[in-house]
């Protein structure tokens, strides 16, 4: 049996991590932490610096050798409208609305050239992160999202991560 201690929570779960995620953008993670909060306003799903606007969100990764995703959990830039728009329906049912366009605002490990990534937000429902879907057909993302990933892909992917680090009981 194998085991992993998250991250986020402290736990220990069972099985291997399937997801990654990253608490703010890159660039505002960048700002020293003691001017953080005066510079940026922020919590765990919407964050404004400046002018700047971003949410995070799922980029889900299907495995095609069990069931299940691989989910990164990006932040995304968005367009002050679509920001405020998202706001409005964030105890709310959104899957209605239409998509809204961004760019990926975290450096992906195993990847190239994910920071400023095309990318099509769908709102969920009030219970779930939106998802992503990579816009560039030729990026290696948009490729695992469209054809999945392999468990070979999948451990790839969790070292680059450091999460490989799981135990067996």
């Amino acid at each position: 049996m194998t085991s992993f201690v998250c991250s986020t929570c402290g736990d220990t779960h069972e099985g291997m991590p399937t997801d990654f995620g990253w608490q703010l953008p890159d660039e505002v993670w960048a700002i020293p932490e003691a001017e953080r909060s005066t510079r940026a306003k922020f919590d765990s799903d919407r964050c404004q610096f400046g002018e700047r606007f971003f949410i995070r969100c799922i980029l889900a990764l299907p495995f095609t050798e069990q069931p299940g995703y691989y989910a990164w959990g990006v932040w995304v830039e968005l367009r002050a409208s679509d920001f405020w728009r998202y706001i409005e329906l964030y105890e709310k049912d959104g899957r209605a609305e239409p998509a809204m366009s961004g760019s990926i605002a975290n450096a992906i490990p195993g990847y190239t050239s994910t920071v400023g990534l095309a990318v099509q937000v769908q709102l969920q429902d009030e219970k779930s992160r939106p998802s992503v879907r990579v816009v560039d057909d030729g990026h290696p993302l948009s490729v695992e999202q469209l054809e999945g990933i392999s468990n070979q892909r999948y451990h790839e992917i969790l070292a680059s991560t450091g999460e490989s680090r799981a135990r067996s009981n």
